[in-house]
């Protein structure tokens, strides 16, 4: 693995790929600068027709409001969407960390049946861990029990 990526750098093919990536971004950063003085344009274009029809007071107004609303809309969407966003990061910092845990337990084990306690250096902690998770548990249940009584 680490072979390829020297052999790649040393190659110019990050270069080539970096240069290409640059490329991309400008041009995406071109068509959205002309899309956004496009909807400008119609913004404008829509603000002209309004206010030939309902005159200029009231099609400022109406913009004004209707841009307002559509702000406020989308803050609304976003604070409501904020907790299924913390929730989702959650659980991938949850998974992570026991593919971490996971993984550097089945890197050890190895080292560990082969020495000196074999079996016991790795039964001993399960078993605490094991005891420690049926406490907690019942520590909680006997503290939402005193919550529910009073």
């Amino acid at each position: 693995m680490l072979a390829s990526l020297i052999a790649g750098l040393a190659s110019g093919e990050t270069v080539a790929a970096m240069r290409r990536a640059r490329t991309a971004a400008i041009v995406y950063g071109l068509a959205i600068s002309v899309a956004l003085c496009g909807l400008g344009f119609l913004v404008g274009a829509a603000y002209i027709w309004t206010a030939s029809r309902y005159g200029s007071l009231a099609a400022a107004l109406g913009f004004g409001a209707g841009f307002l609303l559509l702000a406020g809309l989308i803050l609304l969407v976003f604070q409501i969407s904020a907790g299924s966003r913390a929730r989702r990061r959650a659980q991938q910092r949850n998974a992570d960390m026991k593919a971490i845990g996971i993984t550097a337990a089945l890197a050890v084990l190895p080292a560990l049946l082969k020495g000196k306690g074999g079996l016991g250096v790795i039964l001993g902690p399960a078993v605490a861990l094991a005891a420690y998770a049926i406490y907690r548990e019942n520590v909680k249940s006997d503290d939402s029990e005193e919550g529910e009584r009073k």
